[in-house]
């Protein structure tokens, strides 16, 4: 399917075959392409660029479509990294993480840090921590193929 080019997001770089490899929602979901481009909310003289992913409803090109600056997607994907990391550690405790102490990691970037911890206001943490866990657990092949081919990219690109 082909990823609309006339909208304000002006794709660069496309994946109009997205919905075939979307995980478990593969052949069956609306995230039917991911593109990189210039943003949609670009103002005269000023140009960034964004990541999108296009959803279709099988009819039209969904309104919930959603498009990241790329340092978001970048800072996402550090975060579900320093996530998956720490998960494999959650067994040591009996609530499924240190109530003493919630911070898993700060993460300095450009002169401050993302603070990344269990979100202790959720008053059913410690069963959502349990559900993302056994998720994250049968996920695991999907997600790792995909972190093992980004590992290797970033050795690729010197990183």
């Amino acid at each position: 399917m082909k990823i609309p080019t006339e909208l304000k997001h002006k794709p660069v770089f496309v994946v109009e075959n997205y919905g075939s490899a979307d995980g478990r929602s593969a052949g069956t979901g609306d995230a039917q392409g991911l593109s990189v481009g210039l943003a949609q909310w670009n103002d005269r003289g000023r140009v960034d660029i964004s990541a999108k992913v296009w959803r279709h409803t099988g009819e039209k090109w969904s309104r919930q479509s959603e498009e990241l600056p790329l340092h978001r997607v970048l800072d996402l994907a550090i975060v579900i990294a320093k996530a998956i990391a720490w998960s494999k550690e959650s067994y040591r405790y009996s609530d499924g993480y240190d109530k003493d102490n919630p911070i898993i990691d700060r993460i300095g970037l450009q002169g401050d840090a993302l603070t990344l911890s269990i979100a202790q206001d959720n008053p059913c943490i410690c069963e959502d921590l349990k559900l993302f866990l056994a998720a994250l657990s049968k996920d695991d092949e999907l997600i790792s193929e995909r972190l093992a081919v980004l590992s290797s990219l970033l050795r690729e690109m010197g990183y």
